[in-house]
């Protein structure tokens, strides 16, 4: 089931080192067949305050995501990126198709 790694980029200090992490981050994703599905932008606020931006990495199912986010190509630039930002990080999966609402009840 696919599955995403999901970041809410609370706060982003520009700067060399966050350049340095957006260089790098495409070769550690290609490895566990990783894609930007969503990369911060405009974001429409229709209900409450949305403070920052989203990020939405698609991943074949969830095991990728684990194996990309403790590979030792990410770990080495990790730093680059909680040094320089206030982000909170989930992974999530994603639902089959066709999927309705009530699905989570039962």
């Amino acid at each position: 089931m696919t599955a995403y790694a999901v970041a809410h980029m609370r706060q982003v200090s520009p700067g060399p080192r966050i350049v340095e992490y957006l260089q790098k981050i495409d070769a550690t994703l290609e490895p566990f067949g990783g894609r930007f599905i969503v990369h911060g932008g405009d974001v429409e606020v229709v209900e409450n305050s949305w403070p920052g931006h989203l990020i939405v990495i698609e991943f074949p199912d969830r095991d990728h995501v684990r194996g990309w986010y403790h590979s030792p190509a990410y770990q080495e630039i990790l730093a680059l990126r909680t040094g320089n930002s206030q982000s909170d990080v989930v992974f999530a999966d994603g639902v089959s198709h066709p999927h309705k609402a009530t699905d989570v009840l039962g």
